[in-house]
């Protein structure tokens, strides 16, 4: 058996991996519905980008929060899921495009 200390950093890294695990599972889900707004955006001809959305849904994540992510780091976080959510709406309206 190992040091408690080395013992307790293995700890903490397992459960990291087990929430990255959690954390990739949300995402693909969140991106599955990105993909269906994304149709239906086309359908009803609205533009992908929607900024007055976005800034709704960074609000909401920065009303929410309890730390220890700084309001920074949920804005700056926030919009990278955002942005590669219209990402991904873009890519796959070019492929069903085609």
């Amino acid at each position: 058996m190992g040091k408690p200390e080395e013992d307790e950093f293995a700890e903490w890294r397992s459960r990291i991996d087990a929430l990255d695990l959690q954390l990739i599972d949300l995402l693909n889900r969140r991106a599955n519905c990105a993909i269906e707004i994304g149709r239906i955006k086309r359908r009803l001809r609205l533009a992908i980008y929607d900024p007055e959305r976005e800034q709704v849904i960074v609000d909401m994540m920065l009303k929410v929060n309890c730390g220890p992510l700084d309001p920074t780091g949920v804005r700056r976080l926030f919009e990278r899921i955002i942005d590669e959510s219209r990402r991904i709406e873009r890519l796959t309206a070019e492929k069903e495009n085609k």
